[in-house]
C-alpha cells in the first residue's frame, strides 16, 4: 500500500505543476496572438484534454468495442458538464460575455443533437465519422475567425520561461498537459490499488475512482483558470472538450472502422445533451454559473451515476 500511496502522492502533484504549466503557457500563447481565453480554452485546451478519451475510442473502434468508444465519449461529455463545471462552479463562479455565449452556444447544441441523430440507429458509419471531421475543421476554423482581439492581463503567477519566445510557451502548455495526463494515471493507478485492498468493489471503484481520474485533466485545468482570473478559459474548455469529443474523437474513431453499438445507449444520449441544454439554462441567466448551479449540476452527475449503477437507466 505504501507504493500506492507514493503513486497517488506524486500523481497529485504532477496533477498541480501540469495545470500551472498548461495554464500559463496557454494563457502566454493567447497573450502573444491576441486571442481570448476562452477561444484558447476551446482550442488548444479543449484538444488537449480530449487526447486522452482519443486514444481509448479509436483503440476499442479496432477491437470492436463500439459500446466503449462511444460510451467513452458520453460518459466524459456528461462528467465534464456535471462533476468539472459543478466542481468549478462550487468553489468560483464563472463568468462568461454575453456576446460571447451567443456565439458559442450553437456549435455546442448542433454537436450534441448531431451525435443524438447520428448514434439514434445504434450505428456511426464512415460517411458519418468523415461529416463529424468535417464539422471539427469547421468550428476551429471559425472559432479561430470570428474571434476578437483581446488584450487581457497575464497575472503571473508562474515564472518559468517568462518573456521567453512563443516556442517556449508552446512547449510549457504541452509539458503541461503531459503531466496533467500522467499525473491523473498515476492518482488513478494508486488510488484502485489502494481501495482493492481495503475490500471497495469493482464497481464503486470505476463509477468513482476511475470516473474521476478520467475528468482530473478537466478538473485541474478549469479550476486553475478560474482561480487566476479567467472563468471563461474554464468555459471555455469544457465548451471545446465536449465538441472535440464529438467531432474529433467519434468522427476520428467511427472514419477508421465504423462502430455498430450493442447495448441500448438512448438514456445516456437523452441524458447527454439534457444536461448539456442545462449548463446553457443555467449560464442563460446570468451569464454566470455560481455556487447553487454547481450543486444543480454536482446532483445531476451524481444522479447519473446512481440510476446508472442501480440499472435503472
Amino acid at each position: 500500500m505504501t507504493t500506492d500511496l507514493i503513486y497517488v502522492l506524486a500523481g497529485l502533484a504532477l496533477l498541480y505543476f501540469g495545470g500551472e504549466s498548461l495554464i500559463t503557457g496557454s494563457l502566454r500563447i493567447a497573450h502573444r496572438f491576441k486571442i481570448s481565453p476562452f477561444v484558447i480554452g476551446a482550442t488548444v485546451m479543449g484538444f488537449g484534454t480530449s487526447s486522452p478519451e482519443m486514444a481509448v475510442s479509436i483503440l476499442a473502434s479496432f477491437r470492436d468495442e463500439a459500446e466503449v468508444a462511444v460510451g467513452n465519449v458520453i460518459g466524459s461529455n456528461i462528467a465534464n458538464v456535471g462533476l468539472v463545471l459543478g466542481l468549478t462552479a462550487l468553489i468560483i463562479p464563472l463568468t462568461i460575455e454575453k456576446k460571447r455565449f451567443k456565439t458559442e452556444t450553437p456549435p455546442l447544441l448542433i454537436a450534441s443533437f448531431l451525435i443524438l441523430f447520428l448514434v439514434w440507429d445504434f450505428t456511426l458509419s464512415r460517411w458519418e465519422g468523415v461529416l463529424l471531421l468535417a464539422g471539427l475543421v469547421i468550428y476551429t476554423w471559425k472559432t479561430l475567425k470570428n474571434d476578437e482581439a483581446s488584450d487581457f492581463e497575464l497575472g503571473e503567477e508562474v515564472s518559468l520561461f517568462a518573456g521567453k519566445g512563443i516556442g517556449y510557451q508552446i512547449g510549457l502548455a504541452l509539458a503541461g498537459l503531459a503531466l496533467l495526463v500522467l499525473g491523473a494515471e498515476w492518482m488513478v493507478h494508486g488510488a484502485v490499488n489502494i481501495a482493492r485492498e481495503m475490500g471497495i468493489s469493482e464497481w464503486f471503484i470505476g463509477i468513482s475512482i476511475v470516473a474521476l481520474g478520467t475528468s482530473l485533466p478537466e478538473i485541474v485545468s478549469s479550476l486553475m483558470s478560474a482561480r487566476r482570473g479567467h472563468g471563461e478559459m474554464a468555459l471555455g474548455n469544457i465548451f471545446g472538450s465536449n465538441i472535440f469529443n464529438i467531432f474529433m474523437v467519434l468522427g476520428a474513431s467511427a472514419s477508421l472502422h465504423p462502430l455498430n453499438i450493442q447495448e441500448a445507449i438512448h438514456p445516456d444520449l437523452l441524458i447527454t445533451t439534457g444536461v448539456t441544454c442545462l449548463l446553457l439554462l443555467l449560464i442563460s441567466r446570468k451569464h454566470q454559473l455560481n455556487k447553487l448551479d454547481g450543486i444543480i449540476l454536482l446532483l445531476c452527475y451524481f444522479s447519473y451515476i446512481g440510476l446508472k449503477g442501480m440499472g435503472i437507466i
